[in-house]
């Protein structure tokens, strides 16, 4: 177990994401020195007192390695290579970490298992207690049992559950290592005037322009899923850093603080527990657009979300589901658990709580979204 000192860095508790192209170092197979640079630059933070989790890929980069397959697109293929895989890619990491005399441990997740909130809360317990006994967890999707055709089991690739691990344990920043220097603004591989960003104040339509249709190499996941999961992170008080994994000590330079990559700034300030699950978008099953003058009252005043400022309802959700609150202009405001179903919010929206129950034939209450169950952005 790794020596634990005072943290003199700026962030306490971090999430590291490696992608397969960061640890296959462009090639087909797991490049092993590479994996125990990073292994080595994560020992340093561990001694310096911050706490790691590491969200990783690699699994059926390691199963295609052992059983000579080509690369393949179709689902039960990938599964099969993750089933080999994974187990190769944690004893690689297991002897690189004792190396440095650090155990780890392994969660394997599937969206599914943090969509029921004791399910959310039994994962975060479990990642805060192997932290405060200096185990490094290493975390990867269970692509045995998640598939694309199921779509809440799955994130979808390991960017947006980096984020989710960042939102289920409070990190205060959340690194993503990938093969490319960061967030440019237009493709540097075919634009040479393209330019570094180096710092995002805010995630909005310009800047998901500029990744619009990106992909990389053997992973999953382009710059899209990376702005995706810097949003989720950002929207509950992380901060994120897209950056260049194969610079030298850039894990290190980044929990110090220096200027390294694209850094994303948090939306918000640190949100609690219940109110990053509501922000998780794990349940968000529609959407509410509500007129300028509740947008402010939402925004301003922290008033609850009434029927009377419902213009618009999207989707098909039913009371107790989470979903996003939009302004007139398309904007995200918050979400919330809701107290009613779409259908009976279409059938109130716009008018005045008292007349709810005569329009329905019953109430769930004067609040559409009351204000205990709501997060504004």
């Amino acid at each position: 177990m790794a020596k634990k000192s005072e943290c003199a860095l700026p962030y306490r508790r971090v999430v590291v994401k490696f992608g397969t192209s960061l640890l296959t170092a462009g090639t087909s197979q797991l490049n092993h020195e590479k994996m125990a640079d990073l292994v080595s630059q994560i020992a340093c933070l561990l001694e310096k007192g911050v706490e790691v989790v590491l969200v990783t890929s690699g699994a059926i980069a390691a199963g295609r390695e052992k059983l000579g397959l080509p690369k393949v697109k179709s689902i039960p293929y990938k599964q099969v290579l993750a089933s080999v895989g994974q187990g190769r890619l944690m004893n690689l990491y297991e002897r690189l970490f004792d190396q440095h005399g650090i155990t780890v441990a392994q969660a394997l997740l599937t969206k599914a298992d943090l969509l029921d909130r004791h399910g959310y809360l039994n994962t975060r317990n479990t990642l805060l207690a192997l932290m405060e006994m200096r185990v490094v967890c290493i975390v990867n999707e269970n692509d045995v049992v998640a598939v694309d055709e199921i779509r809440e089991a799955k994130f979808g690739d390991n960017d947006n559950l980096s984020a989710m691990v960042a939102n289920l344990i409070d990190a205060d920043l959340l690194m993503i290592m990938t093969d490319i220097d960061g967030l440019f603004t237009a493709d540097p591989n075919k634009d040479p005037d393209a330019k570094l960003i180096p710092i995002v104040e805010k995630i909005d339509a310009s800047i998901e322009g500029l990744v619009s249709g990106s992909t990389s190499g053997l992973g999953t996941g382009g710059m899209v899923t990376k702005i995706e999961a810097a949003k989720m992170a950002t929207a509950c008080g992380v901060m994120v850093v897209i950056a260049n994994g194969r610079l030298p000590d850039v894990l290190v330079k980044l929990a110090e603080g220096q200027s390294v990559g694209t850094r994303f700034m948090p939306f918000t300030t640190q949100l609690g527990s219940r109110e990053r699950w509501i922000v998780s978008g794990l349940r968000t099953r529609g959407t509410v657009i509500v007129d300028s003058g509740a947008a402010l009252a939402l925004k301003r005043q922290k008033r609850s979300l009434l029927a009377a400022g419902i213009k618009e309802v999207e989707g098909n959700f039913h009371r107790g589901d989470i979903v996003n609150i939009l302004d007139p202009e398309g904007t995200r405001l918050g979400c919330g658990i809701t107290n009613y179903d779409s259908e009976e919010l279409i059938e109130i929206k716009g008018i005045h709580s008292d007349k709810i129950s005569s329009r329905l034939g019953h109430d769930y209450g004067s609040e559409v979204i009351h204000r205990n169950n709501l997060v504004v952005l």
